[in-house]
């Protein structure tokens, strides 16, 4: 039997909690610079000083505050696909929708995942925030692999891709599970034509033609599972 947190230690998780929660709604309201262990003390009536019991520094703060948010992401996307059934083609529509949706509802927390890298935050492998980050790919990454075990989607030959990109992919393919690297190729295609039609659209980078992107969204939905052989459900 797990032993029962202190009251001591109770205390300590929820202040480090608030001390997250602040610094989230520093960023929804003024951005990552308003990020400060100056701003979360004053908000929490602390001193400064007494804010590094908690975090060991301003960029541990950034990348605890980061780590979480990709955890809240990672879960969305998760009751996504688990809410759909068993059909991979369903599956990958969920989770594509509900990046799309929780993106549009926490821009400021999709600016600072997605964003330019803030200075000083390093994600080296292992690191709390590469994992965060590769549990959050997994679910697209997992559905793909998936896929491609069912039903493989047509790829380009080893000898058809730029040599440069195969240098590229080599590592990160015996990390991912050996898909071929046009399989590979396929994926980061795909993910780059839904990363970019969520992040212009969250941005207000297409706001000059359209005031509802749905429509575009869901058209690029429509073309990528053309690309992989899936058939297209509206919303």
């Amino acid at each position: 039997m797990a032993a029962v947190p202190s009251r001591r230690e109770r205390a300590r998780t929820a202040t480090a909690q608030e001390i997250l929660a602040t610094a989230r709604a520093l960023l929804v309201a003024s951005g990552p610079s308003a990020v400060t262990l100056r701003a979360i003390a004053r908000e929490m009536g602390m001193t400064a000083p007494g804010l590094y019991r908690y975090v060991a520094s301003h960029e541990d703060l950034l990348v605890q505050l980061i780590a979480e948010l990709y955890g809240e992401l990672t879960a969305a996307l998760e009751r996504a696909r688990d809410a759909v059934g068993p059909d991979v083609a369903a599956r990958l529509l969920a989770v594509s929708r509900a990046f799309r949706t929780w993106g549009l509802a926490h821009r400021a927390e999709l600016g600072l995942l997605f964003g330019s890298p803030l200075p000083g935050i390093d994600t080296p492998p292992g690191s709390e925030t590469d994992e965060a980050g590769r549990r959050f790919g997994a679910v697209f990454l997992g559905l793909f692999a998936e896929l491609w075990a069912q039903q493989p989607f047509p790829v380009r030959a080893d000898d058809e891709i730029d040599p440069r990109l195969v240098d590229e992919l080599t590592a990160w393919r015996g990390v991912e599970g050996g898909m071929p690297y046009g399989a590979l190729e396929v994926f980061l295609h795909c993910w780059v034509r839904l990363y970019g039609a969520v992040v212009v659209e969250a941005f207000g980078h297409v706001g000059f033609a359209l005031t509802d992107a749905e429509p575009l969204f869901e058209r690029e939905l429509a073309v990528l599972g053309e690309m992989l052989g899936l058939p297209y459900a509206p919303p």
